[in-house]
């Protein structure tokens, strides 16, 4: 009965929320569920265990657009699917989803798959009320709000202790380019684990970009050999010491990739490695791959009077370069770079100086930089570029009249590349659409 009450007050927060345009209701119903259940969550898996199965996504970058892969390809194939809106990927999100899609009067929930992506230091917490989540897909480990979670290897051995306790009922699907990632391996005895990975020679380069998170071999501390890199520290490695090396791969291609970007490319991969799993056909994952949109803010177009503005979402070292790089080769010219540091950014921004701007910073006509922390971006670019003229380089700390300028400065063929951490993203899309995501 309480769990009934708890989903009815949820509902109606969230349609309050919803009509008023003061969010999604992502976030809050959840959290009041929680301080008047701290079971909430388990009571209603416990209560839907017979036909729901759950697939849990982690990783620093990739979780939102993984998930909707994933939710596409199901439904397509006519699967009844729901996920965490929003990235609300905290318990609170969890458990404002399930309340959302749960039966007031029964607190049953008819549906055949739930996705939740996952905070990475949420991870352990989640396993603890999903003790056996059907599936668990790992896409990779970067420095991320490192004032939060502390360096890739405190992360990591949280994950492989939570990791540890799932049985063979949980099917594991791993980044084998990862070698933190692919490490979690020699920990799950009994689950069946999967690898997804690139061997595309075409997207590889020779040396790890100077801001790799994972040097060393995880098993014996030694530095790693790579016989490729496909960006950051992910490709096919090995510790020529202890002979630890890239598990096989399950799957490293597909024949359609709907985003630009090698980072997408393992998004996609992991998704269809996962539909695989599930029993879809060959047929209806490139088919749904055909007709899939970005999630918001994941290379998500928008049209502003007459002109084409896209978001890429950049909040870490690794997810900028890539970000910089995918727009480099699409030729972009009108850049605006927003840099907030609040609770779901982290707080220390000093991550921007391991962004590779030296390499793409000359190839933009236009460049406008605003947010909370407008001025160290600034620096950071002027270090980058010491005799960039001043006339493409605009500093604007309000983001709307940063918006309006940088729209007014592109060309009406071109496009505006928008690169925003992620609370400087949802005031960008909150601006430029009129509405509140969470």
């Amino acid at each position: 009965m309480t769990n009934a009450l708890l989903i009815f007050l949820g509902k109606f927060i969230i349609f309050i929320s919803r009509l008023f345009n003061l969010g999604n209701g992502s976030t809050w119903p959840g959290h009041i569920a929680l301080l008047i259940n701290k079971n909430f969550i388990k009571d209603l898996l416990i209560t839907n265990n017979q036909k729901l199965k759950t697939i849990l996504i982690a990783g620093t970058n990739g979780k939102t657009t993984t998930g909707k892969l994933v939710q596409t390809i199901l439904e397509r194939s006519g699967k009844k699917v729901f996920q965490n809106t929003a990235g609300a990927n905290l318990l609170n999100g969890i458990a404002s989803s399930l309340l959302l899609h749960s039966d007031i009067l029964s607190a049953r929930i008819n549906y055949d798959f739930a996705i939740f992506e996952i905070d990475e230091n949420t991870l352990p917490l989640i396993l603890k009320e999903i003790k056996n989540p059907d599936f668990v897909i790992i896409l990779n480990l970067f420095r991320d709000q490192l004032d939060r979670y502390g360096e890739v290897n405190t992360i990591s051995k949280k994950w492989s202790d939570a990791l540890g306790k799932l049985d063979e009922r949980t099917t594991l699907i791993l980044n084998a380019d990862d070698p933190q990632v692919a490490s979690l391996r020699l920990h799950p005895k009994g689950v069946n684990t999967k690898f997804f990975g690139l061997n595309d020679k075409s997207l590889a380069t020779s040396e790890k970009q100077h801001a790799a998170d994972s040097n060393y071999c995880p098993k014996c501390g030694s530095k790693l050999h790579y016989s490729a890199v496909y960006y950051s520290h992910l490709g096919n490695w090995t510790c020529l010491k202890c002979n630890n090396t890239r598990p096989k791969l399950d799957i490293s291609t597909s024949s359609v990739f709907p985003l630009l970007g090698v980072y997408n490319r393992y998004n996609t991969i992991a998704a269809i490695l996962l539909a695989q799993e599930v029993g879809i056909s060959k047929n209806k994952i490139i088919s749904a791959l055909k007709d899939f949109q970005p999630a918001f803010g994941r290379q998500e177009t928008l049209s502003i009077n007459g002109k084409k503005v896209q978001i890429f979402l950049s909040k870490n070292p690794t997810s900028l370069n890539e970000s910089l790089k995918t727009i480099s080769d699409l030729k972009a010219k009108n850049l605006l770079l927003v840099l907030n540091d609040r609770i779901p950014d982290g707080r220390d921004v000093s991550w921007i100086w391991d962004v590779d701007f030296e390499d793409y910073i000359d190839e933009f006509s236009n460049i406008v930089i605003s947010g909370d922390r407008t001025y160290d971006m600034a620096l950071r670019i002027k270090y980058s570029q010491p005799i960039i003229h001043d006339s493409l380089f605009i500093i604007q700390e309000d983001l709307r009249k940063a918006i309006a300028m940088s729209l007014e400065k592109t060309p009406k063929p071109e496009i505006l590349y928008i690169l925003p951490t992620y609370s400087a993203m949802l005031e960008v899309r909150k601006i430029l659409t009129g509405r509140r995501i969470l």
